[in-house]
């Protein structure tokens, strides 16, 4: 059966940023029945101007995403699936505001980093509602709202916590590649949620810590040794916790951020420099409280997850945290 001959699954994406609105983009283009919960200044400037991806020569625009906002009476549904692609700093907000849209049979989505979410999701909504998820994206959202892709990259893995391949998964993988979406289905859903966490904190704290792009660090005299005592002690903490990083992972994120020259930043960085509220609590204030739970020492990420403080704590001092 071709995509086109199935019923179209009711898809509620939560946020249209730079992660949310680019699978959800995707998978309305691909036919399915997407509608996104935004905030009211974002609805206004999408039925302004349509939903657009841009980048890599090409542009995706949907000239009237279907929208809807907090408060409003749940439209579209009830939902099949819930893609909840919001940064953790809106997610008190965003739990609130989806509630009325969830109801039994909808499978929820996190597409967040780290791991907290997952505790907030099953006490709002019950565990078996939850899904574990890993997005790994290059998209970055604009000053004129518009998601920028700078890398073709889409990638969602996706799975039941406890490693069951359940019918819900199977359904939402087909619908993901069928909108072009890479949706593997790893044996164990957590681990992959660990070991992305490793990754965002090791690159999120050489690139605070220094203040500068992968390249700048490595660059500098001394440089080079920070990201891998960086992701040692990441490592460590995963590998305590019973989700070691496979040789592999280990490579791959030591060559992210071993790279001369390089121009990456992950957005944590971004929002750092930009003055916005970041991520700490969620992605270092986590791992750092586990990691002393679990008796690992983890000197540079304790560093980082200060840095970061202090830059929050000035940002609600001035009011601008949320």
């Amino acid at each position: 059966m071709t995509p086109h001959e199935r019923n179209p699954m009711k898809i509620l994406v939560v946020g249209a940023g730079a992660t949310g609105g680019y699978f959800g983009t995707m998978l309305a283009r691909s036919g399915q029945d997407v509608t996104f919960l935004v905030r009211p200044g974002r609805a206004a400037a999408l039925r302004a101007d349509g939903l657009r991806v841009a980048g890599r020569d090409e542009e995706w625009v949907l000239d009237a995403p279907r929208l809807v906002t907090a408060g409003e009476t749940p439209a579209g549904g009830p939902y099949d699936l819930v893609l909840l692609g919001v940064k953790s700093t809106a997610l008190d907000a965003a739990l609130t505001d989806l509630a009325p849209f969830v109801s039994p049979g909808t499978a929820v989505l996190p597409l967040l980093n780290g791991m907290a979410h997952l505790d907030a999701l099953d006490a709002r909504f019950g565990a078996g509602a939850v899904l574990g998820g890993v997005a790994k994206v290059v998209t970055t959202l604009d000053d004129s709202g518009t998601i920028r892709r700078l890398a073709p990259l889409a990638h969602l893995a996706l799975g039941e916590r406890d490693g069951a391949v359940s019918p819900r998964v199977k359904e939402i993988r087909t619908v993901l590649e069928d909108a072009g979406i890479d949706a593997p289905v790893p044996a164990s859903i957590v681990t992959a949620m660990w070991h992305k966490w490793v990754f965002i904190t090791t690159i999120g704290a050489v690139t605070s810590l220094m203040r500068g792009t992968v390249g700048e660090v490595y660059d500098a005299p001394g440089g080079p040794g920070l990201g891998p005592a960086i992701l040692a002690e990441g490592a460590a903490v995963a590998a305590a916790a019973g989700h070691p990083l496979p040789e592999r992972e280990r490579a791959a994120t030591l060559a992210v951020v071993s790279a001369p020259g390089s121009p990456m930043v992950p957005s944590l960085y971004r929002d750092l420099v930009a003055g916005r509220p970041t991520e700490v609590e969620h992605l270092f204030g986590d791992l750092t409280a586990r990691a002393r739970a679990l008796g690992v020492p983890t000197p540079l990420l304790d560093l980082a997850t200060l840095h970061l403080r202090v830059h929050q704590r000035r940002i609600d001092a001035a009011g601008h945290g949320q």
